[in-house]
């Protein structure tokens, strides 16, 4: 093994260490249809006078949140709104946010949305925890330290766990690159799992928030130096999506697959906050920036191709997650295989596909270069990478 690889094992080691601490930083779940009208009654109990709610455009327009609103009222809790949360949060968008919060004197986060909403409730807290650090200082791990805003994080898809997390990934509004900041602080307080909420979300995006919530699902389990938590967390999120993804994408409507699904998501968002994320994302995140392709999307392509390049050494675990999900094969190998070739299935009965039209060849070289910025050293991955490496799989895509 190089010595800069030994390095980067013991960096892994001593990181997914202190991540075993991250249970101690518990998220308190509210569950059933409709719960997300408790939260007013939550606040006020917890003594907190104005609260900002941070949503799209979307939500306001459709009048989605009105009754939210009115429960806020006979609750006599006072609250502002940020609606400007665009689908990749930048940095521009979330001082935007800050303006708000400081403006109206705002002591609490409601972030109602998809994992945008929530990164942008996160990023927005670090913001106020640490008023003379800009976004990009507090890049990478354990750079905030400090108590943020309590974050009611309620999410409307079903996929990035987000609301379990203690990341937020930010686009730098001027040079499109992805980041992400990492630090046990930002997790939220509540999470708030109201399937109600799922159910408009449209095929598509049923769909590849789903392969995202998978996607989360597989890394940590995959990763070197899983913990139990993280373990266990992780094999639930594959059983409930192999069970419930393609019931939702088929049938909207079908509530209890959209509660399964939330729930996938979230166990999903509690092993990678235990065991962090890997390369598929360190290739999808500089993907998403440099296009705009959808994160899942993104996530759903790269995956099989990144486990088939791990080869032997993710084999094991892989055959674990085939046997959870009833895919039989003769051996390891065979088993890891045939788990791969379900993935691919799954995209293509999601609509998903196999390639990215977006990308092009000569960018190439940039998105290895970020990969490797990203992945390197953080992500305990099976294997450690080279840039043509990334290269390789990039290939495999186009």
């Amino acid at each position: 093994m190089k010595l800069k690889y030994l390095w980067y094992r013991i960096r892994q080691f001593c990181f997914s260490a202190f991540m075993y601490l991250a249970p101690l930083r518990k998220v308190k779940v509210i569950r059933g249809a409709g719960c997300v009208y408790r939260i007013p009654e939550i606040v006020k109990k917890e003594g907190k006078k104005k609260v900002l709610i941070i949503t799209t455009p979307g939500f306001i327009r459709r009048g989605s949140l009105e009754k939210l609103f009115q429960e806020f009222e006979k609750h006599q809790v006072k609250y502002a709104v940020f609606s400007e949360v665009l689908p990749d949060p930048t940095t521009e968008c979330i001082e935007q946010a800050v303006s708000v919060y400081k403006k109206e004197k705002c002591e609490a986060i409601i972030g109602v949305g998809g994992g945008s909403v929530i990164d942008c409730s996160k990023a927005l807290g670090a913001r106020i925890a640490r008023r003379k650090k800009q976004l990009q200082e507090m890049q990478g791990l354990l750079k905030v330290m400090k108590r943020i805003p309590d974050i009611y994080a309620v999410p409307t898809t079903a996929g990035t766990g987000s609301e379990a997390t203690a990341g937020a990934v930010i686009t730098d509004a001027k040079s499109h690159y992805k980041f992400t900041i990492l630090d046990l602080c930002l997790v939220p307080r509540y999470a708030v799992l109201d399937a109600n909420l799922t159910c408009p979300l449209p095929p598509a995006i049923t769909a590849v928030t789903g392969m995202d919530a998978l996607t989360h699902a597989v890394e940590a389990y995959t990763n070197c130096f899983c913990s139990p938590v993280a373990g266990r967390a992780a094999k639930d999120a594959v059983k409930l999506v192999y069970e419930n993804l393609i019931r939702a994408y088929e049938n909207g409507n079908d509530i209890k697959a959209r509660e399964n699904m939330l729930l996938a998501s979230y166990y999903a968002g509690v092993a990678i906050n235990n065991n962090f994320i890997g390369y598929v994302h360190a290739i999808a995140h500089g993907i998403g920036g440099l296009y705009g392709v959808t994160h899942g999307k993104a996530n759903a392509i790269v995956m099989p191709y990144v486990l088939e390049k791990f080869g032997a050494r993710a084999e094991k675990k892989l055959a674990k997650l085939a046997e959870l999900v009833e895919i039989e094969g003769d051996g390891e190998s065979e088993k890891a295989k045939n788990f791969i070739e379900s993935v691919k299935e799954m995209n293509r009965k999601l609509g998903i596909g196999e390639k990215i039209e977006e990308l092009k060849k000569e960018d190439f070289e940039e998105l290895a270069k970020r990969a490797l910025k990203e992945g390197n050293p953080t992500y305990p991955v099976p294997v450690i990478w080279e840039k043509n490496d990334f290269l390789a799989v990039m290939e495999q895509i186009v």
